[in-house]
């Protein structure tokens, strides 16, 4: 079964060798960081330091909780040496039979277990450590849900953002004014109301994925989370407001924003493509109301940077599903899709069964109706080549897209503003481009004559052949299947 909160996904990661505990005492001041940088760039284990400096004894951090996709297959109950197909493919069905939430007593929730409101609700009393040196603050959300509640529909959005303290009792959070969050907090304003706001850290693992997963407006992440986990998730409401959070999170920030012109300094940040692309700047801010926890608090850290981490390993599961899901519906004869999350979410490869000429186009026409999600850089492969197997892809790049009429460069797209390659004016007004590498065959082109034959060990050998030869293989001394 899945883990359904952080201690239960700690003691599993134990089990299948996933983690490596940190008994001696380590600074959050660049030291946490620093390890869980370097673990995440040479795909280690995740971290937990059980004594950080300044803090009581119990109050731990897990640094990198699903940096690689091994501990995704923990997280989702499966043998952690999954393949990432496999693991994309139970994903997908999870995802599509949603379970809803549960509400629980509040006198149940592990989260309610210490309160702390007014003054004594001080972001200080929890290790959020200095990520990156150069960066603007100490972060105490780099890896959690931001909670927001439509307040005339009762939706609650899940969002994932970036948090930076910026006194004990005020934090910034770093989100675009055309997320989902923000709509709900416009409704608020409109009524003249200050908007509030709970953020979970230390949630379960699966319901992390889902924080930053791009799910349809209108739709509670939740139910999706519940479908991962195969069991409802429990929520509990806040102790301010109608909002309901995870019952079973280490943390809980109940906050609200005065009003929209409310913003203090936040930044610079490593970010996930591995650059510090965000300057510092007025975000928005929020006043701290109240804090509840569980006893003991595991703060859960993704330290973004170089790929590969959490960001990149994520995203890219959430990537394919929605990627994938959408080309369908659109009805495109799409076989299968794969993002590289050593690409930082830049790149996506879409394998199709080209049926008629202009696939490729059409590709890129439909992944340009939901930019949001949505790779600058787009590769089209055919069927006889493997999007998951990134030597076939490079192979299929290199030598059948024409320079010319393979590649379909667009304009004034939509762009994350964080994409490393855009100028200061296109990250300003949010614009940037895209490109499609069509890797497809002309179909015009004849198969006997034009097309030019694959030579590969699949390919040009005999059934025969290949099979003695496989058979053959292990008892000959060679070494993989």
């Amino acid at each position: 079964m899945p883990p359904k909160d952080t201690r239960q996904f700690i003691a599993a990661l134990k089990r299948t060798g996933d983690l490596v505990e940190v008994n001696r005492e380590v600074d959050w001041d660049l030291e946490v960081g620093a390890i869980v940088r370097r673990l995440n760039e040479s795909q280690g284990p995740a971290a937990l330091f059980n004594k950080v400096k300044d803090y009581p004894e119990g109050y731990r951090i897990l640094g990198g909780p699903l940096g690689t996709f091994r501990r995704v297959a923990v997280a989702m109950g499966l043998p952690p040496e999954t393949p990432t197909r496999e693991l994309r493919d139970e994903f997908e069905r999870r995802m599509a039979a949603p379970i809803k939430p549960t509400l629980i007593r509040r006198e149940d929730a592990p989260c309610k277990q210490n309160v702390l409101t007014g003054e004594d609700a001080d972001l200080f009393r929890f290790p959020a450590p200095m990520p990156h040196d150069g960066d603007g603050g100490r972060y105490i959300l780099t890896w959690g849900a931001v909670i927001a509640r439509d307040p005339d529909t009762g939706w609650v959005n899940w969002g994932m953002y970036r948090g930076m303290v910026y006194n004990s009792h005020i934090l910034t959070l770093q989100h675009g004014a055309q997320t989902d969050h923000w709509a709900i907090l416009r409704k608020y304003f409109a009524r003249g109301r200050p908007a509030p706001v709970a953020i979970a850290i230390g949630i379960d693992p699966l319901s992390s994925i889902v924080a930053l997963t791009a799910i349809p407006r209108g739709v509670d992440e939740a139910g999706y989370a519940g479908g991962l986990l195969e069991e409802p998730v429990e929520l509990v409401k806040a102790e301010l407001s109608e909002i309901p959070v995870p019952a079973h999170a280490e943390i809980v920030i109940e906050a609200e924003m005065p009003s929209p012109d409310f913003k203090v300094p936040e930044g610079p940040f490593g970010e996930f493509t591995g650059y510090r692309t965000s300057h510092r700047a007025p975000r928005d801010a929020y006043l701290v109301k109240a804090i509840t926890f569980r006893s003991d608090p595991i703060s859960t850290v993704s330290n973004l940077g170089v790929p590969v981490d959490e960001s990149g390993v994520c995203s890219s599961l959430n990537q394919m599903w929605d990627i994938k899901r959408r080309l369908k519906e659109a009805g495109v004869p799409v076989t299968d899709v794969y993002v590289p999350p050593e690409a930082a979410t830049m790149l996506a490869v879409v394998g199709v069964k080209p049926l008629y000429n202009g696939i490729a186009a059409q590709v890129g026409n439909i992944m340009g109706m939901f930019p949001m999600n949505i790779p600058p850089h787009i590769i089209v492969v055919e069927d006889d080549v493997d999007p998951f197997n990134m030597q076939e892809v490079i192979h299929a790049l290199g030598t059948k897209c024409h320079p010319v009429r393979g590649i379909q460069v667009r304009d004034g797209e939509f762009a994350i503003p964080l994409t490393p390659f855009l100028g200061m004016e296109e990250r300003r007004r949010n614009k940037g481009a895209r490109a499609i590498y069509d890797c497809t065959w002309p179909l015009e082109w004849s198969r006997e004559t034009e097309v030019p034959p694959k030579v590969s060990f699949e390919n040009v050998y005999p059934a025969a052949i290949k099979e003695k030869v496989l058979r053959n293989w292990a008892s000959d001394g060679f070494p993989g299947p």
